[in-house]
């Protein structure tokens, strides 16, 4: 198997995210404007073989890590299954999941089976009428239960991603923060990236991620910065003393880390996208449906890689599509 994506900024290209869904179970105020989204119809929607098909050529030129997401990738059906497919893909060293936790402690086990290892869990606050606010919904609790449910499980690491929302959730860091204490998670606070062609009226603005840490120092303790893992991707680790878990910050705005991304995307509505904070999007789906070879497919994959910028934090103001289509 080659190892053939280097990018024009010879970046070593080795991670794809993989949406299956562009349909969620909530609908969050930052992501979902009170008028809906844009859903893709069935049809359109790429078929578990033919992203089985893109990762096989992917891993071939040497992707390595796969994460799946949405939209909220639990609400599809055979998710499981397919799940299972993708863990016993030979060349795959890593295969993550990100999810709103809603169907986790229900499906924790399966997904245990089918051969997944870590979770990504987003949750923005712990706190219900605050849930109920930013997700339109009062699910807190079966977040929670399946957080939970993960640890009791074993899933290494659980992450629980945390997007900072000014006015809603500052409130939160700290408690965030001593889930660290505890248990064995890492928490990472995020900057808020807008999305879509229309305003999100409804949205709060991000507040910094290095607020996040002046916070915690004065409201829980001493944090240490720590030595970040291949698994940690663009976030910056810190640990409390003595704590079980790490904290993270991921700063698109004002940490500007895109030098180091190592990342393609494959859209539910399968297109490639170089760059999330980017427009452009390479059709991969046209190309499968009349029956590429994988030699032609291995040559879009490439074609995306050197279509990846450099990139600027300054784009995201320009992106055009909903996180739900982009995908998590």
């Amino acid at each position: 198997m080659e190892r053939a994506l280097i990018d024009p900024y010879q970046r070593s290209i080795d991670y794809l995210r993989v949406s299956i869904t562009d349909l969620c179970n909530l609908r969050c105020l930052y992501c979902r404007p009170p008028e809906g989204v844009q859903l893709i119809s069935h049809d359109e929607i790429l078929r578990y073989e033919e992203i089985l098909t893109i990762v096989g050529v992917a891993r071939d030129l040497g992707i390595r890590k796969i994460r799946v997401t949405g939209g909220e990738p639990l609400v599809r059906r055979g998710v499981v299954e397919f799940l299972s497919r993708l863990s016993a893909m030979e060349g795959l060293e890593d295969l993550g999941l990100t999810t709103n936790g809603v169907l986790l402690s229900s499906m924790a086990q399966d997904l245990k089976d089918a051969g997944l290892t870590r979770i990504n869990i987003s949750l923005d606050t712990l706190r219900h009428e605050t849930f109920k606010a930013i997700t339109g919904s009062d699910n807190l609790e079966l977040v929670l239960s399946g957080i939970r449910a993960a640890l009791k499980l074993g899933f290494h690491p659980v992450k629980i991603n945390v997007v900072l929302l000014q006015g809603l959730n500052e409130e939160d860091v700290p408690a965030f923060a001593r889930l660290t204490l505890e248990h064995h998670v890492d928490v990472r606070f995020i900057e808020r990236m807008p999305f879509g062609t229309q305003p999100m009226t409804r949205a709060p603005e991000s507040f910094g991620a290095r607020k996040v840490l002046d916070m915690i120092r004065q409201q829980v303790g001493e944090i240490e910065p720590v030595d970040r893992s291949s698994l940690d991707g663009p976030a910056t680790m810190f640990t409390l003393r003595n704590a079980r878990g790490r904290l993270g910050i991921i700063d698109p705005i004002t940490g500007h880390f895109c030098g180091t991304c190592n990342r393609l995307r494959l859209t539910a509505r399968g297109t490639l996208r170089p760059c999330l904070l980017g427009n452009q999007e390479i059709d991969i789906k046209g190309s499968l449906r009349r029956g590429a070879s994988p030699q032609e497919l291995a040559q879009i994959i490439k074609a995306a890689v050197l279509a990846k910028p450099m990139g600027s934090a300054s784009q995201c103001s320009s992106i055009q599509d909903g996180m739900n289509l982009i995908g998590g």
